[in-house]
């Protein structure tokens, strides 16, 4: 039989098969390479992701901003406050007017608190909850009594927190732990953000199936499907733009988060992190924090309808603020007590009465912008001695400042008043004025004010602006004399008239008197209480500019002094914060007093960091000191300062010196009572002329101020080695009491005059006096 070849068609048939089995390996291939790189890829990025979680959490996990405090408030039988003041700073520490019964409340019925205090851990203890009741009358406390609470002879309130140094990125926060939960907010937490926290692993799909479905139900978005982990992943690593991306590694990270960290730990993270509000610039965030912001409280003392509030908030904090859009914040509110309820956490009847409660809002936000930027402004510089910046912006510090807020509204009051007034007299531009008040035997800073605006947050004067401070030079002058007590008394005669001095490059100096007038020879005190200038400045050089100059920098000036003649007259250039310091040590006998804005400074747990003692040196002779006091107030009672008393009550024994530049571009008043120092400027920032002088411009600031302030007037004590002796200061004599002349001055032993004179008529006089007091 005859073979025939095989056709060719069955080999075309067969071929597409061979073709195709050879392609297939190499598909594959590439499907499973791509798949290793995938792979490889995403492990990295889950390292990635997993190095960010945990670096994140292993390190700092939050930055908390330090917060600065006033002195607390110490309330106790005869502790000096009036009723206005101690209305003001109780608002200041956010009390709320109203039963008096609830904490941080109080009532007030003529001037008669009842006070019901909050508990405070001050760094020297804790200061427990109390309600009491007082009187304000005559600007002191009288029957003071703790009603509840441990007994105490004196109670100090919670200081009020005037400001803070925030982080660069503005977040704030109160930082918790999970022990300082009120009851109930666990659970309400948790029963409107996330039923299965402590069931899932990061994610929950349920809670994403459920949510869809509830949406699509809806047609809106009506629930959210991330669990706390998610929540706390997106506010603390990633951003808030909606993508696919970002959702992915949100659940990547959250679920690396369960992994590494336990429930509790993720808990309390985001109790401190969840965003809850805005202040201004910076954003409320935490449980803590917002308890503060909203009702004044710590979060371990909210009610049940508070707590609810809060929680409530989580979901929308700008949609259900409670101040700006009550309704929303009550339903939303009503609705968590009633979730509480049907979860068997709360019975029927507490949840009623939570929800017949108010909001319990405060009017304003208790936790505000720095309030005083002046005087926060010099706690930062004081800070800057012994903290870096970044510490004093996310260590949690706590900063307790000498600040007295009823001083500081005095001071601010009295500078936004007077230059209003003083704007009209004033020639050129607008005024502006400075003021430093601290405590006369301390040094503490109790106000500062930087400006006719004392909010605005720029070019602080009490601090930065530096000016000749003219005539408040010479109580130095004369304080370097008057050390020389073998040529120099308070009744040593000095020469008011004129001379002129030529200097070796042939410039000439002939100074001058304010008025233009020349007297002759005139008493030393006298010189200095009326202020003339030539005897000043022929006093200075016989005692050597060198000498005055030494004397100023003992009391704490810290930079460099010209030593010209001009000098003497107050050419020198000062800031009103270091005419403080030195007016200081005139104030304090004598004494180097550095000035100090703060009085300790805690880490968050109130543990002691730093604490600022009070640091004194005595560094001029205080008997030389004495006799200049006796001069500044008799500058008070008959010099230059005496339009004082037009405001302050005349038995208030003060103590001061006016300065005056150079067609007024500066006025000075520095001056100090038996409690407070306080030193006044007023200009114009761009130099010009005012026609003010210091009895015109600065004193009536200080005055106003003086006159607001309860106080004591001061009464020097009188150092060893001075003696008080019946004087004619005409005549340089020693004289009797009752002669027309006469005036009890003091002087170093020995020094006091050796003549004497008696007067005609002097025993009349004496017996006048006598019958007089005797029938008065």
């Amino acid at each position: 039989m005859k073979k025939t070849a095989p056709k060719k068609k069955s080999r075309k048939n067969n071929s597409p098969r061979r073709s195709g089995s050879k392609r297939k390996p190499w598909f594959w291939r590439l499907m499973i390479r791509i798949f290793l790189i995938a792979v490889v890829i995403l492990a990295g990025w889950l390292v990635y992701l997993d190095a960010v979680v945990t670096s994140r959490f292993e390190g700092r996990r939050f930055e908390v901003p330090s917060r600065v405090y006033a002195r607390p408030l110490e309330l106790y039988d005869g502790a000096s406050i009036s009723v206005g003041a101690l209305k003001r700073e109780l608002e200041l520490a956010g009390y709320q007017q109203g039963d008096g019964v609830r904490a941080g409340s109080y009532t007030v019925s003529g001037s008669r608190f009842v006070i019901s205090s909050r508990g405070f851990v001050f760094p020297d203890g804790a200061e427990p909850r109390r309600r009491m009741a007082l009187t304000v009358s005559g600007d002191q406390v009288t029957r003071f009594r703790v009603l509840e609470g441990a007994p105490s002879a004196i109670v100090r309130l919670r200081p009020a927190q005037i400001g803070g140094i925030y982080p660069a990125h503005k977040e704030d926060r109160v930082l918790i732990q999970l022990d300082d939960l009120p009851p109930y907010f666990e659970a309400a937490l948790l029963a409107v953000e996330d039923r299965d926290f402590y069931h899932h692993h990061g994610v929950a799909p349920l809670s994403i199936a459920r949510a869809l479905w509830a949406n699509l139900q809806a047609g809106r978005v009506v629930q959210g499907g991330s669990t706390l982990t998610q929540q706390l992943v997106k506010n603390f690593f990633l951003s808030r733009e909606q993508t696919l991306v970002r959702k992915g590694n949100e659940a990547l990270m959250s679920l690396l988060l369960e992994l590494h960290y336990d429930k509790q730990d993720i808990l309390e993270t985001y109790l401190n992190e969840v965003y809850l509000g805005q202040a201004g610039a910076r954003g409320i965030h935490g449980f803590g924090l917002a308890s503060q912001f909203y009702f004044g409280e710590s979060l371990r003392d909210l009610s049940l309808s508070q707590l609810a509030l809060l929680v409530g908030m989580v979901k929308g904090p700008s949609y259900y603020d409670p101040r700006r859009h009550p309704e929303r914040a009550m339903a939303r509110r009503n609705l968590v007590i009633r979730l509480l309820q049907d979860s068997g956490q709360i019975d029927a009847g507490q949840a009623a009465r939570a929800q017949a409660r108010p909001l319990g809002v405060t009017a304003r936000p208790s936790y505000s912008e720095n309030r005083y930027p002046a005087f926060i402004d010099l706690v930062r510089r004081h800070l800057a001695r012994d903290y870096r910046e970044e510490d004093l912006q996310s260590e949690g510090l706590r900063i307790f400042t000498t600040l007295n807020p009823s001083i500081q509204y005095a001071a601010e009051y009295a500078v936004q008043h007077t230059v209003k007034q003083l704007a009209g007299r004033a020639r050129g531009g607008e005024l502006e004025a400075a003021m430093v008040v601290t405590a006369r035997d301390s040094g503490e800073v109790l106000g500062v004010v930087g400006g006719q605006d004392p909010g605005f947050v720029g070019f602080n004067r009490a601090l930065d602006a530096w000016r000749p401070i003219g005539s408040l030079m010479k109580p130095f002058v004369y304080l370097a004399a008057l050390q020389q007590a073998d040529k120099y008394t308070l009744v040593t005669p000095v020469t008011d008239s004129g001379f002129a001095l030529v200097f070796d490059d042939g410039q000439r100096w002939e100074p001058r008197n304010y008025d233009r007038e020349e007297r002759g020879e005139v008493p030393l005190h006298l010189a200095l209480s009326r202020s003339y200038n030539l005897p000043a400045v022929r006093v200075g050089l016989d005692v050597g500019v060198d000498a005055v100059v030494d004397t100023l920098q003992k009391l704490g000036v810290d930079h460099a002094v010209s030593e010209y003649p001009s000098m003497l007259l107050g050419a020198a250039s000062m800031t009103p914060v270091t005419v403080a310091q030195i007016y200081q040590g005139l104030a304090t006998s004598g004494f180097n007093t550095p000035l100090r804005s703060i009085r300790q400074v805690t880490d968050a747990q109130g543990n002691a960091l730093s604490r600022y003692h009070l640091a004194v040196n005595q560094v001029v002779d205080p008997a030389a000191v004495h006799l200049v006091q006796y001069a500044m107030q008799e500058t008070m009672r008959e010099g230059t300062g005496r339009s004082a008393y037009r405001f302050v009550s005349p038995d208030l024994s003060l103590a001061g010196k006016t300065g005056t530049t150079d067609a007024g571009r500066d006025s000075w008043f520095a001056g100090f009572s038996g409690d407070l120092l306080a030193v006044t400027w007023v200009g114009r920032d761009d130099n010009g002329e005012t026609s003010l002088t210091g009895a015109t411009g600065a004193l009536p600031i200080w005055s106003g101020f003086m006159a607001q302030v309860p106080q004591h007037g001061f009464a020097p004590v009188v150092p060893d080695g001075v003696n008080y002796h019946w004087v004619d200061p005409s005549a340089q004599a020693l004289t009797e009491e009752y002669c027309q002349n006469a005036r009890l001055m003091p002087f170093i032993a020995g020094s006091e005059p050796t003549q004497k004179v008696t007067c005609n008529g002097g025993l009349t006089r004496k017996l006048q006096g006598w019958f007089e007091g005797i029938f008065r």
